[in-house]
């Protein structure tokens, strides 16, 4: 007897449609809707954290503080869309190639991109233009222009042109001319190459992609595994927290860090397993009462962990936990209106953003280094503080939206 691979664990299609093998699978229009949702207030936040003169709510809380704002959300919103996304793309991908070899291979391809993206984000500002012979904005601008050109992804017609692989092969040649050109200002950290000690966002989310993913797909076949690996992780963040382990380990060697990252990403696989999972709950007010369950449940476990503190910069249990029953309950609410209302209109503006993520990320640091290479100054000069200050971030938010919306229709994407 045959056995097939674990694919029917999750599917695409709104919980309306699961039991109905007529029904074609689809994007879900709840995910893609959320993760432009999360990335309109990830440049929004990143933008007004240069404005002076507004509440403290507005920006990221300091180490030292026992509280998390909204803006100390945002990173944990993307890692939970992150696990939502896993085992559905898991599940399409083994039903296009059902080799575990080949999974593994793009799981660790991603995880590396994201890496490489990070570090020449997290690089740029140490870059020394002495040592390199090349203006730091240059350099920056070089290496995203190769991610660009390796990472684009090909259209159906245009998958098997020549023109198309010769631009992935100078993309790569790119990326490895500024890596071998990079050198920086001696500093805290020894050498002058490449420092990875904080890989920026993407290599973060691309340490805890990787680390998710050892858990789940050797596991995927058990509806509970998600749960049982999101306590686990939990756990190992509150004696991290509660400073009974004290481990400083490179990230290329221990993903999982101190466990809070991936806690949350898995948090995020629990509530898809809720949602898009082929267990005995299959109704809308099943998985609704089974996905405000689990936000109840973590938020009583982050309450009762509240003397660990409050903080993302320490990455404490209460703040993985508290965000990540925020996103459950945001995701909630975005799926009964988008994939069982049908009511998307209403996201338009932010839907593209979510359908093209990586490169709606990356369009604010292209404007950033283009304008510091020209000396660009009069916005930053004029428009930084109090009310005025925040109708920039706004103008520039949506700006880099509708750049994404055009670049998105004109079918450049990219594409891990």
């Amino acid at each position: 007897m045959t056995t097939q691979p674990a694919l029917d664990r999750f599917d695409l299609r709104p919980s309306s449609a699961v039991n109905n093998p007529a029904a074609s699978a689809v994007r879900v229009a709840s995910i893609d809707i959320f993760r432009g949702l999360t990335v309109l207030v990830m440049i929004f936040v990143n933008d007004l954290s240069s404005v002076h003169g507004l509440p403290w709510w507005t920006y990221h809380a300091d180490a030292d503080q026992d509280v998390m704002t909204y803006v100390d959300m945002v990173f944990p919103f993307f890692l939970f869309i992150v696990g939502m996304s896993m085992p559905l793309a898991v599940t399409q991908r083994l039903k296009r190639n059902a080799s575990m070899a080949s999974l593994w291979l793009h799981v660790l391809s991603r995880s590396a991109g994201l890496v490489v993206l990070g570090l020449i984000l997290a690089n740029a500002e140490k870059a020394d233009p002495v040592r390199m012979g090349l203006n730091a904005n240059v350099w920056a601008l070089l290496g995203l222009a190769g991610a660009v050109l390796f990472w684009v992804a090909p259209s159906p017609e245009q998958r098997q042109s020549a023109t198309f692989r010769w631009l992935r092969v100078a993309g790569l040649a790119l990326l490895v001319f500024t890596f071998a050109l990079f050198r920086r200002t001696p500093g805290p950290h020894p050498g002058v190459w490449i420092d990875g000690s904080y890989p920026e966002i993407l290599g973060l989310i691309g340490y805890t992609y990787l680390a998710v993913s050892i858990l789940y797909i050797p596991s995927r076949r058990w509806v509970w595994a998600p749960l049982a690996w999101m306590v686990a992780l939990s756990t190992l963040c509150a004696v991290f927290a509660a400073q009974h382990v004290r481990l400083h380990v490179p990230l290329y060697f221990w993903p999982f860090n101190s466990g809070a990252m991936a806690s949350i990403t898995m948090a995020g696989v629990v509530t898809s397993a809720i949602f898009f999972g082929a267990h005995r709950w299959q109704s809308l007010a099943e998985r609704m009462r089974l996905a405000f369950a689990f936000a109840a449940a973590m938020l009583i476990a982050a309450w009762l962990l509240t003397p660990l503190g409050i903080s993302k910069i320490r990455a404490t249990p209460t703040w993985c936990l508290y965000s990540s029953a925020a996103a459950v309950l945001s995701f909630a609410l975005l799926y009964w209106v988008c994939d069982v209302k049908k009511k998307t209109v209403w996201a338009q503006l932010v839907r593209p953003a979510g359908a093209n993520t990586l490169l709606t990320y990356l369009l604010p640091d292209f404007y950033f280094f283009l304008s510091a290479l020209a000396g660009f100054t009069f916005i930053d000069q004029h428009f930084s503080a109090g009310a005025l200050g925040v109708a920039r971030s706004v103008v520039f938010t949506l700006l880099m939206l509708i750049c994404s919306a055009l670049l998105t229709r004109a079918r450049i994407r990219l594409q891990l």
